[in-house]
């Protein structure tokens, strides 16, 4: 999968591309990440891609000829590319460009998995108090990643790279981590325990020593509900609770606290 990021501080991510799991992926060459400079699509000597709003106000904005110009350049490019014979069929290779944006629609684990199955996703990074309202009929998406300010659209950015990059085929050792995470079925995971048995007085369920993977199994679906249901229950109202998960929810009324929510 490719990745092309527009920025003003192409740096800000070279950490990241050589570190952990996105970078080891990076270097194997299961995930393409390219930056940027859109400084580099200027046309005057001091490389100017910021000027004042019309109508007054506070902060600069991106102008849009650099921005503009900067996509257009990627775009071309990945026209002049070849992707896969499969993602020729179904569209997948169509690139995707997405502005980090507080205005865009909020991340989540199914915008994730649908951009996971594009081969190409174009991310820009706005910088001051954003970019021309001109460069968003260019844009296919706008995602902002939560309900707070930053002072750039980079560390956004990084996000998405990291929660879609993840979902790839080859970038995590083992292909069920992704499957077992918070949100990827709608709910948070649950507790989770590792080696020693004893830490501090405080003992690991012994459930989880049992062997018994259908006890366990259902453990943790019970104690996914319960976090669920204490610290998010607003995820609650997607469920269609089958009748195993009807059974754990009546169990969880009957332990108290819980009865306002699913039915």
């Amino acid at each position: 999968m490719k990745f092309d990021i527009l920025t003003l501080l192409p740096g800000f991510f070279d950490s990241a591309l050589n570190l952990g799991v996105i970078g080891r992926a990076v270097k194997e060459g299961t995930l393409s990440v390219k930056t940027h400079d859109i400084r580099e699509f200027t046309t005057d000597t001091h490389k100017t891609v910021d000027d004042a709003p019309y109508g007054g106000g506070a902060g600069m904005l991106m102008k849009p000829a650099p921005v503009a110009a900067a996509l257009r350049s990627v775009l071309k490019e990945a026209e002049s590319g070849k992707g896969s014979e499969e993602g020729l069929l179904n569209g997948a290779c169509a690139p995707v460009v997405i502005l980090l944006t507080p205005q865009g629609v909020p991340l989540t684990q199914k915008i994730v998995r649908g951009l996971a199955e594009k081969e190409r996703l174009i991310l820009l990074c706005g910088r001051y108090e954003g970019v021309d309202e001109r460069i968003r009929p260019m844009v296919d998406m706008e995602i902002s990643i939560g309900d707070y300010i930053l002072t750039g659209g980079e560390a956004a950015a990084l996000i998405l790279l990291d929660s879609v990059g993840r979902l790839i085929p080859g970038v995590l050792g083992c292909s069920l981590s992704s499957e077992r995470d918070s949100f990827s079925d709608g709910l948070l995971e649950g507790p989770q325990y590792t080696r020693p048995e004893l830490f501090e007085e405080s003992k690991v369920p012994d459930v989880l020593l049992s062997g018994d993977h259908a006890k366990i199994s259902r453990w943790r679906r019970k104690e996914s509900l319960r976090r669920t249901m204490e610290r998010r229950p607003e995820l609650l109202k997607g469920l269609k609770p089958d009748k195993e998960d009807r059974a754990i929810l009546d169990e969880l009324r009957a332990e108290g606290g819980f009865d306002d929510f699913v039915k």
